[in-house]
């Protein structure tokens, strides 16, 4: 599970980039009760998005020219350099070069060999998330790939990623999820997924789960301003129950309603 003692290779941020921040600050305050908080005026509109106080996720105004919105992760790293040369080795591109962010630690932009863009995090002041796996905060990702032992090669060779296999309760194959390097499987925190096999879209992408109390109102609430439903709430059987969707300007996320 998602924890915030964060190691190299853990999920330990993740920020939006949409076209419209205050709309959609709105529209995720409405679902999540999240408040906007600006970074100041140095930041250029960045700001986090926090829960009771805490920091669950961020977000930027991303304009259309610049990117479609979406939802962006980033894993910890020790040396963002040294991270980046590594994506560079592994077959991944380096989008925007390791830089700081204040001083309040350092970062980069890479994409897989899929083409999937993600960022890495090197903490300095800010260390990460406050707050995950509680609702309305990041519980868990997936990977949306055309060719999932690919991109797990990938990540190994970059973060040293390890892996469990769950089967399907249909027996159709098994769920593989990633942990960080040296860590028990209980700190697992994505897992896999074929894109041929969903309905979550034709490209490759990482999706990031949000806990809700009541996956079915929260969906109802998200569509009734505006989100788009992919995949209605389903029950997944020792988990608990989830729905993927598209916020109004089209950045995908999920939500789970975890059981007991």
């Amino acid at each position: 599970m998602l924890t915030t003692r964060y190691v190299t290779g853990s999920p330990n941020w993740l920020d939006l980039g949409t076209p419209d921040l205050e709309a959609a600050t709105d529209f995720y305050a409405g679902i999540f009760g999240w408040t906007f908080a600006s970074a100041g005026p140095e930041a250029g509109g960045y700001g986090m998005f926090t829960l009771d106080g805490g920091t669950a996720a961020a977000g930027m105004t991303v304009p259309p020219e610049q990117g479609p919105p979406a939802w962006n992760i980033y894993f910890q790293s020790a040396d963002a350099a040294a991270t980046a040369e590594a994506v560079r080795r592994a077959g991944g591109t380096v989008v925007v070069e390791p830089m700081d962010v204040f001083d309040r630690g350092r970062m980069a932009v890479l994409a897989d060999r899929a083409g999937v863009g993600f960022g890495i995090w090197q903490p300095a002041l800010t260390k990460g998330l406050d707050v995950v796996n509680a609702p309305g905060a990041l519980c868990w990702l997936e990977l949306y790939t055309p060719d999932p032992d690919a991109d797990l090669a990938f990540y190994t060779e970059v973060f040293g990623w390890e892996t469990t296999a769950v089967p399907y309760p249909d027996g159709s194959g098994s769920y593989t999820m990633t942990h960080p390097a040296g860590e028990s499987p209980e700190a697992m925190f994505a897992g896999l997924v074929p894109l041929a096999a969903t309905s979550s879209g034709t490209t490759p992408h990482w999706l990031p789960y949000f806990a809700v109390q009541n996956c079915d109102a929260t969906v109802t609430r998200a569509g009734s301003t505006g989100a788009t439903v992919i995949t209605p709430p389903v029950d997944l059987q020792g988990v608990g129950r989830f729905a993927q969707l598209s916020d109004p300007w089209g950045a995908r996320f999920a939500v789970m309603q975890g059981e007991g």
